[in-house]
């Protein structure tokens, strides 16, 4: 499965069955970890056979069962580091989806197990993804058109378009898809978080700029700061 096949059948899965998952695989989350971490500064890790963080019954939103493993997203405080979160964190999403694993995001629902991770000396804990085999595989969000999310100074190139409407893909906090595209010049693309009162959008800023990289091709614009 490429990344963009897995943008396509990704969807969140919150029940999990107790299927552990194959060390060859959790092998290749960890080396895919390792290489995040020392590109983006964070300190993701990944927590197996855990239980608890999901044991609550007190949080009505998600509905979250056989949750036993876990991506912990921790780094700086931030807005700079909440976007890498969602950036690198998705990748990691994607490269489970590829694994035949389900996720989730995970902003509230779940409790900080002491002992489970580790956090560095100013780090925070900024979410977690659930990860594992789904009961089932998630369904898709009803689309909002594409147009609706992107402004441009002429007529859009087809890599621009498909990048929005990979984008659009993407998981965000409670589906607010609080995010414009803008392009300028031909080949300059801003992304911008909008104001939200659920919060989360410089983490989901990062998660849709992953799948407009993914879907539009790196070689055919450069990043404005937004």
């Amino acid at each position: 499965m490429t990344t963009l096949e897995a943008i396509q059948t990704r969807h969140s899965v919150r029940k999990y069955t107790d299927k552990p998952i194959e060390r060859a695989k959790v092998a290749t989350l960890r080396a895919a970890i390792e290489s995040f971490n020392a590109e983006s500064g964070l300190h993701i890790q990944l927590v197996l056979d855990e239980p608890k963080a999901f044991a609550s019954g007190m949080w009505k939103y998600g509905q979250f069962s056989g949750v036993r493993n876990y991506f912990v997203m921790t780094g700086p405080k931030g807005k700079e580091a909440e976007e890498k979160v969602g950036y690198f964190g998705e990748a990691l999403v994607l490269l489970a989806q590829t694994l035949d694993l389900n996720t989730c995001w995970v902003g509230l629902t779940y409790k900080k197990i002491p002992g489970t991770f580790e956090l560095r000396e100013g780090d925070v804990v900024h979410c977690v993804i659930a990860l594992g085999y789904g009961t089932i595989p998630g369904v898709q969000h009803p689309q909002k058109p594409v147009e609706q999310f992107y402004a441009s100074d002429g007529v859009p190139p087809q890599w621009f378009l498909d990048g929005v409407a990979a984008a659009l893909l993407a998981p965000t906090a409670v589906n607010q898809q609080k995010f414009r595209f803008v392009l300028r010049d031909g080949n300059q693309v801003q992304a911008k978080a909008l104001f939200s009162m659920v919060g989360y959008t410089h983490i989901d800023l990062g998660i849709v700029k992953y799948h407009f990289e993914a879907a539009a091709g790196k070689e055919n614009f450069t990043w404005l700061r937004g």
